[in-house]
């Protein structure tokens, strides 16, 4: 291998040979191990971070907030440390030990991008926000109505039977409410609306003919079927705090659902702290023969090998690895012949957002902490280009009722503490998670110098908004105002974060799928065109961006291309 350095593999051998191998134990490859292995295929999930097993390695779930230190905020010495993670809404005391620290695993921001990360057995599904919806026709028609990207190479029909399956299995809330552009699902019973949202509700919903205030979709047990009780998952306890990990199994992740699943079929081989260097291709079959891993601890070199290979590293790590994995037949990254490997990076836009006051029933509260918002479907471009910007937005709000009524003078005293313990007056707040356009320009690459304490070149991030993004955010700051006014809100204030794209953590992209070799990575069921028995299906994935959440379509891309992969396998074209 040109440049490779590292040097002669004395652990190869029988015993290192499997089925397939799947690199990566977050959503995506969790799925994935789940899939092979209960069809009979020899499995090894490799994994870079630590062991966290379900239950054992929650060590904060079930602490009150008195038991840390600094009532779970972060010591000013940690947030210098970690300008890039602790911007992370859940990264904090409570939490932080799933999460990547800056320091410890460096990239270079030619351009500024927050990179969020969890390296451990589960991955980000510890820690993720799960929210799932599925996406519509109208979001893999958009590359090829609108002009941008390249066509889909899928069509919501084909995925469809996909998202039930992986909805039944995960447990996924929600209402049927009958939109074409934001189809209902295989559903568990919706959580339900404050006083104050069902007001707002019944006000929007009667004054737009188009847009509608519905219940969110997540992957939280609002009431566990059996398949989610012969899983020892448990229903979802409304605490709000499923960052820590959650031992009641409540809301879906790897380590509670799809690896247990997986190796109570046999056929799991789980190997963490296990970094992937490459993956190496057989010039002479042409096609991938396995992996070079380097022990995380103790630096050592192991090759693994498998006719079948699933890269779900995450989004990022994934271009990584692919462009790290070069050979005499594809000297810039494995399958990238044509320029298309690392680039196209998209994410979702987050910056918009407003507050507002609103009056509400003062004898009223609500119960538990509910794990999921209210949401409105895009309104924008959905039908018809309708704006001076392409594609639309999500929207996420929902009301709430601020701590005591107290005067910022007095903060102190027997008066200020008992003001503190009544409920003080309704607050609405509204965010948006808008469709950024893939742009050849935003792209990640190799660094040529600067290397990790593995000896894997550092990533280089360079994406950055444009202007198609600005207007967006300015055309949801002005009609997310015009809805709350409808709603019946005052003292709305609009807000631009203007953060670093990436903070979203919904990156997406760099090996694109398509129809064509020359302008995409992946064919319709995510193999690389240039070499077939290596499938990537986390986000690296992704044609474009939707602007629903993505992991709901991960997981259904996921399970799809593993039973396809099978079929494949057995016979006998991988």
């Amino acid at each position: 291998m040109p440049g490779d350095t590292l040097g002669v593999n004395i652990n190869s051998g029988p015993k290192n040979t499997f089925d397939a191998i799947v690199i990566g134990s977050g959503i995506s490859g969790g799925w994935a191990a789940k899939e092979l292995c209960e069809q009979g295929i020899k499995t090894l999930v490799l994994e870079r971070g630590r062991n966290v097993v379900h239950k054992k390695d929650y060590p904060t779930a079930i602490k009150s907030p008195w038991e840390f230190p600094h009532r779970g905020r972060l010591p000013l010495a940690i947030e210098k440390e970690n300008p890039v993670v602790s911007k992370c809404y859940a990264f904090d005391e409570t939490a932080q030990h799933f999460f990547v620290k800056d320091k410890e695993h460096p990239y270079v921001q030619e351009k500024p991008f927050d990179w969020i990360r969890g390296y451990q057995v589960g991955g980000k599904s510890l820690m993720w926000a799960r929210e799932t919806q599925r996406w519509s026709r109208f979001e893999f028609e958009a590359p090829l109505r609108d002009g941008f990207a390249v066509d889909w190479p899928i069509r919501y029909d084909d995925l469809a039977p996909w998202y039930a399956h992986v909805e039944r299995f995960a447990g996924i809330s929600g209402n049927k409410d009958g939109i074409e552009h934001l189809p209902d699902g295989e559903f568990l019973p919706p959580w339900e609306f404050n006083c104050v949202e069902e007001s707002m509700r019944k006000k929007v919903n009667a004054h737009y003919s188009e847009r509608r205030m519905l219940m969110g979709r997540c992957a939280n047990l609002s009431k566990p079927n059996e398949i989610h009780l012969q899983q020892g998952r448990g229903q979802c306890q409304a605490r709000n705090i499923c960052q820590r990990g959650c031992p009641f199994g409540g809301y879906f992740s790897s380590n509670s659902s799809t690896l247990p699943w997986a190796e109570k079929t046999g056929n799991l081989l789980l190997r963490p702290d296990s970094v992937v260097h490459s993956i190496i291709y057989d010039e002479k079959k042409g096609r991938a023969s396995g992996v070079r891993v380097i022990d995380a601890k103790t630096k050592s070199l192991t090759e693994y090998f498998a006719r079948l290979i699933f890269v779900n590293a995450a989004c990022l790590n994934t271009n990584l690895l692919l462009l790290n994995s070069k050979s005499n037949r594809f000297p810039n990254g494995l399958g990238n012949d044509h320029d298309i490997l690392g680039r196209y990076i998209a994410f979702q836009n987050y910056r918009g957002s407003l507050s507002a006051s609103i009056d509400g029933p003062m004898d009223q509260y609500y119960y538990g902490r509910r794990p999921v918002s209210p949401l409105m479907p895009s309104f924008r471009n959905v039908y018809r280009q309708e704006t001076d910007f392409l594609r639309g937005y999500l929207v996420f709000w929902g009301a709430y009722r601020n701590s005591g009524k107290t005067n910022d003078a007095d903060s102190i005293g027997a008066a200020y503490k008992e003001a503190l313990s009544e409920a003080g007056d309704w607050g609405v707040y509204m965010s948006m998670q808008g469709e950024v356009i893939p742009k050849y320009e935003n792209h990640v690459r190799l660094s040529n110098d600067l290397k990790d304490e593995w000896g894997i070149p550092q990533l280089i991030t360079s994406v950055a908004y444009d202007d198609n993004d600005e207007k967006m955010v300015r055309d949801f700051l002005t009609q997310g105002a015009e809805i709350l006014d409808v709603a019946g809100c005052r003292n709305i204030i609009p807000n631009d974060s203007r953060q670093a794209p990436g903070l979203d953590i919904h990156e997406m992209g760099g090996a694109r799928m398509g129809r064509d070799p020359k302008t995409s990575m992946l064919n319709k069921f995510n193999q690389i065109h240039a070499c077939p028995n290596v499938f990537v299906t986390d986000g690296a994935c992704m044609t474009s961006v939707g602007n629903q959440n993505p992991s709901l379509t991960f997981m259904a891309l996921t399970a799809r291309a593993a039973n396809h992969a099978v079929e494949e396998l057995k016979k006998g074209n991988i």
